[in-house]
């Protein structure tokens, strides 16, 4: 499925994954290939995503490692998977 991470200030991360979790406003979920279409709102914590990531070097300084995911802290967002595509607003 096709991640794409937006900022105002930049788009932090587009390509293929094969899991996300977000921090959603009433609790942290889970999204796979082939998950319903939802659109969420999302509150302070991690975006963990799972899969060959390959982050540009321009914002790296934004992700973290840990347990084999990447982790991108943000603050609130919103989101909307639809036909394995997820688009990630954050702030």
């Amino acid at each position: 499925m096709y991640l794409e991470i937006v900022t105002p200030e930049a788009i932090l991360y587009s390509g293929e994954v094969t899991s996300v979790t977000v921090p959603g406003v009433m609790g942290e979920f889970q999204m796979l290939e082939n998950h319903a279409p939802i659109i969420s709102l999302l509150g302070a914590g991690n975006i963990k995503i799972k899969g060959i990531v390959a982050i540009e070097k321009e914002v790296a300084d934004k992700f973290s490692q840990e347990n084999g995911a990447t982790l991108l802290p943000i603050n609130s967002g919103t989101l909307e998977m639809k036909d394995n595509n997820i688009i990630i607003l954050a702030d």
